[in-house]
């Protein structure tokens, strides 16, 4: 493993450099403001360099002068041009999960010629009202899933008061707290999945630009215009990013493949990391660079 920074605009930008092998994935992670980590995919790092963005504004990466707004889309792509011109490859395979598939779509539609291939893994094409929507019906299939349980009642709590909450630490616990409604069998499988509820850390982003506009996501128009080979990853049980938004990522997307893990939710590369791995190993071997 290794550490490495580079500068966006005056901004130090880290990225943690793991495994072995000729392809180069680089990986996004969600939120926005979720710590890199739970990302990890070691069963792709064995076969693959993977670079493990820090996302700008979280962790040990720096804060805009605008912090927490200013995090746009074009903000992430342009530390992702400066990660891929620092690991000196023509081309990456990049991977974005949750709204780092935002990130990664809108990043291959604006600059395919740096891609061997896009990943979006639980991602969706919208933002807003039409994805709260879809997410209340999710959120109600959790709970009869789990009816009887004594600990949804706060899972809900936590997931309410997401949305009022800017303080990392209290985002923070409020993330560990609905973390088993992100998780397809959270209690089934508690003493595995609970030092990751443990390690899980958030700093808060606005979701707005420097000039406080919330930015809103429709890449509808966006995603046809996606000519790279493109992989679509869902989780069966994904609350959020979930079945419905991938297989209408993968009919926009001309060419695109997908994969839907029956036994996930929001976290298959640690829900069922052996077929996670597989998928991307697969994509990554159909498209050499």
């Amino acid at each position: 493993m290794a550490i490495h920074t580079v500068d966006v605009n005056g901004v130090e930008q880290r990225y943690h450099l793991y495994g072995q092998g000729d392809a180069v994935v680089v990986a996004m992670p969600g939120g926005p403001g979720v710590f890199w980590d739970y990302l990890r995919m070691p069963g792709v790092e064995q076969h693959a360099r993977v670079a493990y963005v820090e996302a700008l504004g979280t962790g040990e990466s720096g804060r805009l002068p605008t912090h927490p707004d200013g995090y746009t889309r074009e903000l992430y792509a342009r530390a992702l041009d400066r990660v891929i011109d620092d690991l000196g490859v023509a081309r990456v395979f990049l991977l974005g999960h949750s709204y780092g598939g935002f990130v990664a779509q809108y990043y291959a539609a604006t600059r395919p010629a740096r891609l061997a291939g896009v990943i979006l893994y639980d991602s969706a094409p919208v933002t807003g009202a039409e994805q709260g929507a879809e997410a209340g019906r999710q959120v109600e299939l959790f709970v009869k899933r789990n009816e009887g349980n004594p600990e949804v009642p706060a899972v809900l709590e936590a997931l309410q008061s997401v949305g009022s909450i800017t303080d990392d630490d209290k985002l923070t616990a409020a993330l560990r707290g609905l973390l088993p409604s992100y998780l397809a069998d959270y209690w089934g499988r508690e003493a595995e999945f609970a030092p990751l509820r443990e390690r899980l850390r958030v700093a808060y982003i606005s979701g707005r630009d420097a000039d406080g506009n919330p930015e809103i996501i429709d890449d509808r128009e966006l995603l046809p215009r996606i000519t790279v080979p493109a992989l679509v990853i869902a989780g069966r049980y994904d609350i959020i990013c979930g079945e419905r938004w991938a297989r209408e990522i993968h009919e926009l997307i001309p060419g695109s493949r997908l994969v839907i893990l029956e036994h996930s939710g929001h976290l298959g590369n640690v829900e069922e990391p052996e077929r996670f791995g597989d998928a991307v190993l697969r994509f990554i071997a159909a498209n050499p660079k």
